[in-house]
């Protein structure tokens, strides 16, 4: 069974930082492309960050920039997302998603197959 499952949710203060790690069972992920989306209550889902196969990470969001990055240690098959100088308008559902086109980060959400749970980030005081 192919699986993603994140980890590293939780409340933070405004300002601080949090790590999300994002592991894949019943398949490795050396060769995926993984994408960090989000979902505020009611709002449409937004793409975050993506990282490909050979370690090129992209940020989608504006509002992200220069705080958020990705990386991945395919030696553990998981992937992280770097959250810094967080922001109350960062608390979200985080989620993680692969596509087997690895090469490409795309910032929409159909073009991937596989999909965490999804992890809370709350910032506030």
């Amino acid at each position: 069974q192919l699986q993603l499952v994140e980890s590293g949710g939780g409340l933070v203060q405004p300002g601080g930082s949090r790590r999300l790690s994002c592991t894949a069972s019943g398949f490795t992920l050396d060769h995926y492309a993984i994408g960090w989306f989000r979902q505020a209550p009611g709002k449409e889902r937004e793409g975050v960050s993506c990282i490909s196969s050979s370690g090129g990470s992209t940020v989608f969001a504006d509002s992200v920039k220069g705080r958020f990055t990705s990386s991945r240690d395919n030696a553990v098959n998981t992937i992280y997302l770097q959250m810094n100088s967080l922001k109350p308008e960062d608390t979200a559902v985080y989620y993680c998603a692969a596509t087997p086109v690895g090469h490409y980060c795309s910032n929409y959400d159909y073009e991937y197959a596989y999909w965490g749970q999804g992890a809370q980030v709350t910032v506030s005081p």
